[in-house]
């Protein structure tokens, strides 16, 4: 069988894009005003575009795990396996939502925002791994100092979320509710799972609307093809 020059070997159309991506080159002797962008790197901008809108489908994820916890329902694996999973979940669609904004205004308010939310998830992660009294041995403090010191990690990480819902609201490129649901879950969520009952319960819930909402808007920001 003979492949047309105009097909792949897989029967395709053969698309040739041209050598760079960017407005028409000037005449002689004029100055280029805007900024020529090869090839590679527009497959590779579209890319991690590409992952960014994928993977915010882990905040509704995360939301949701999250959410079973604070419920106190019992499972078969225990609460802590479901915490740290509903985490690496967050931290994945944290990660994506300010690659998102990478493009957008409030980006620098988004950056500050993901590794405000990242340290303070780092903090939080060796004592909620660890027993009370092991992680009073390992930060060298009393065993009723650990309690203030999770507060303390809950509030930064519940800081930024909060920046990154800021950014959110700002940046004129998603649903601007979506980051006022994001702001409000990050004060419920900042308060931490030593709050009244419901309150951590109400923060994932708005966390899962603001998740779906990023989600779906994000997914349709740029056509797939």
């Amino acid at each position: 069988m003979s492949i047309s020059h105009r097909h792949t070997a897989s029967g395709r159309p053969l698309r040739v894009a041209p050598a760079w991506v960017g407005a028409a080159a000037p005449a002689d002797g004029a100055v280029a005003d805007h900024y020529v962008l090869p090839v590679r790197e527009a497959v590779w901008i579209w890319s991690v575009r590409r992952f960014a809108r994928l993977a915010l489908w882990a905040l509704p994820a995360a939301s949701v795990l999250y959410g079973w916890v604070t419920l106190g329902v019992g499972v078969p694996p225990g609460p802590l396996p479901v915490a740290l999973l509903a985490g690496w979940l967050a931290a994945v669609a944290l990660i994506a939502l300010a690659g998102l904004l990478a493009g957008a205004r409030t980006r620098r308010v988004a950056l500050t925002g993901l590794l405000v939310a990242l340290a303070g998830g780092t903090l939080l992660l060796p004592l909620a791994a660890l027993p009370a009294d092991g992680a009073a041995d390992s930060v060298s403090l009393a065993a009723g100092q650990v309690r203030t010191l999770v507060q303390v990690a809950c509030a930064i990480s519940g800081t930024g979320l909060l920046l990154l819902g800021w950014a959110v609201f700002r940046s004129k490129l998603v649903n601007p509710a979506d980051g006022v649901l994001l702001m409000l879950a990050a004060v419920a969520l900042g308060a931490g799972s030593y709050a009244v009952r419901p309150l951590p319960t109400v923060g994932a819930l708005l966390l899962l609307a603001a998740g779906m909402g990023l989600a779906w808007t994000g997914g349709r920001l740029v056509p797939r093809t």
